[in-house]
């Protein structure tokens, strides 16, 4: 009798929860239609002096209960009787409005819509994503393109149905529902959880429960649930808020991120120097072998920065962007002729950061402990706030003096807010650095299309951190670093070094050689490299390894002159 009972619990049980709403709709309407008719035969008997038959009855309360109105049978004199009617009508019409939202659409919904899973499927060699958000996005559309294999598990039916539609592997459930929901996740390569930091927790906790011994990763909402998420079972924890607002500070301070690592390896007599590029620019589309910055300046080119991306100067055939940042080395004196072609940008001025919420609050912070002078705009009221106002007045841009700034940094939480200010900063300033910050990875083009100089997504950010550990390489890069290196001649030897394809082979720019104890910046025509030469090369990570493998140079062991 037990195991008889047991089972028919467990079908129950079983049932899809719109399927059960149905069944109890269905067995329910019967019973209502058949009590509201004998209660509507008694009445008119005793109440009206009326009588009526039990089918007749039955008809009235069909009627009723569906609203499709009465026949002849209209009339009521008893005033409980008319109480009654009204009462069944009102249920009636709240039946109408109940029955196809709660009832029928989600039992078509579930039945007839594409079905998602509610079961892991085999979990080897798969990555896991605890709920799905802005801050992994990035990084699920790069596994995607590798081919990386993952499923996301995710609570809420509506946004798994639209990533199912996306093409996304997804498996549907709640953990505090189905205890089994996790069964053979230990068999999984790492998990990635993306809830709310309680959520994290229970999850992290759920799937070592299970079995799992590999590497669970978690985002953190407050960097305080750090420590307690670790001693729960997590291998490491990140704060994509604050790593974002890091390197959004690093873009706009050099005391937190030198423009160019290794500067101070170059004679005191040399300079670096950014130029913003604008479309009326005599330099705005030409290719540097049609302007000759070396042999008219003397200076070099190193490369630009155009949408966030450095992109290094490769020769004559380079053509420079309009609107590029350009990264321009040479002698101090040199560089101001760069000035009549280009708008310097200034290396000093306040910094101005617009938007103090989180994001925005650690901006500043981080800024100020660099010893950054900031500017902080806002429309609430609040301590820290030194300019009230919507960034998008020009009144408010003039009482944070933006056009005297040296970066401005929006750290907006809306994406199309965001948008709208920097296309109104970059007409109102456009010589200064602009860089913004973006919540979904997919507006990051809308940011740079509108004048921001820098755009940096939740998402970008945290895929950086992870994709090295997911992938084993830095799949995605957010960070594309400048450095200057001392080298070895290699096979440069015997060669003039701004003749030898230095820029069309690797990318990168001889910037100077050290010649006994000397630095040299401006080569003769006749100039050749001895073994003896140490040469002083700048560019991007790729470039200077590309540089090293085509030239078998090597790093410099001597120190460098001063």
């Amino acid at each position: 009798m037990r195991r008889r009972n047991a089972g028919r619990w467990g079908l129950v049980s079983g049932l899809r929860r719109s399927t059960l709403r149905l069944f109890v709709l269905l067995a329910g309407l019967p019973v209502a239609l058949v009590v509201l008719g004998v209660l509507y035969m008694l009445g008119m008997t005793y109440l009206e002096g009326s009588p009526r038959d039990f089918w007749s009855s039955l008809g009235w309360a069909s009627e009723t209960l569906t609203t499709t109105g009465y026949g002849a049978d209209s009339r009521w004199q008893h005033p409980l009787m008319t109480l009654f009617v009204i009462a069944v009508q009102l249920m009636g019409v709240f039946l109408v409005f109940l029955l196809f939202p709660v009832y029928v659409l989600p039992y078509f919904e579930e039945h007839f819509e594409a079905r998602l899973s509610r079961a892991l499927p085999p979990m080897e060699g798969r990555i896991l994503f605890h709920r799905f958000g802005r801050s992994v996005e990035s990084l699920i559309e790069e596994l995607r393109r590798v081919g990386a294999p993952f499923v996301i598990l995710e609570q809420d039916l509506d946004l798994a149905r639209r990533l199912h539609d996306r093409g996304y592997p997804v498996v549907v459930g709640k953990l505090e529902e189905d205890a089994g929901l996790l069964k053979g996740v230990e068999r999984a390569k790492a998990l990635v959880t993306d809830a709310d930091d309680h959520d994290d927790s229970t999850f992290i906790m759920m799937a070592r429960e299970q079995g799992f011994t590999g590497p669970v990763y978690a985002l953190a909402e407050n960097p305080l649930h750090r420590t307690p998420m670790l001693k729960v079972g997590a291998t490491a924890v990140y704060t994509p808020t604050h790593v974002l607002a890091a390197a959004l500070a690093a873009h706009a301070s050099p005391r937190i991120r030198p423009q160019v690592d290794g500067l101070n390896l170059l004679d005191e007599r040399i300079g670096l120097t950014e130029y913003r590029v604008h479309p009326d620019s005599p330099l705005a589309g030409r290719t540097l072998g049609e302007i000759h910055l070396r042999e008219r300046l003397g200076v070099n080119l190193i490369g630009q920065w155009h949408g966030g991306t450095f992109a290094p100067a490769r020769g004559p055939e380079t053509r420079i962007a309009p609107g590029a940042i350009l990264v321009v080395i040479g002698p101090l004196e040199n560089l101001a002729g760069v000035d009549a072609l280009a708008a310097s940008i200034s290396a000093s001025g306040p910094i101005v950061v617009a938007g103090y919420g989180t994001v925005g609050h650690k901006v500043v912070e981080m800024l100020r402990d660099a010893g950054e002078t900031t500017v902080v705009i806002d429309e609430q009221p609040r301590p820290g706030v030194d300019v009230v106002g919507n960034v998008l007045e020009q009144a408010t841009l003039d009482q944070a003096r933006v056009s005297q700034a040296r970066t401005v940094v929006l750290a907006l939480s809306n994406d199309s807010a965001g948008v709208f200010a920097t296309a109104v900063i970059r007409d109102y300033a456009p010589r200064i650095r602009l860089v913004a910050r973006v919540n979904r990875a997919p507006n990051v083009a809308r940011l740079y299309q509108a004048g921001a100089d820098f755009a940096l997504s939740m998402g970008q950010v945290a895929g950086q951190l992870l994709a090295y550990h997911l992938l084993g390489q830095s799949a995605l890069s957010v960070e594309q670093r400048l450095s200057c290196i001392r080298v070895t001649p290699g096979r440069l030897v015997g060669t003039h070094p701004w003749k030898a394809g230095v820029r069309e082979r690797s990318g990168a720019a001889v910037v100077a050689v050290e010649r006994a104890g000397k630095v040299l910046i401006e080569l003769a025509a006749d100039f050749r490299l001895r073994a003896d030469d140490i040469v002083v090369i700048c560019g991007s990570g790729a470039s200077l390894d590309q540089f090293m493998l085509a030239f078998q140079a090597a790093p410099s062991a001597s120190a460098p002159s001063r």
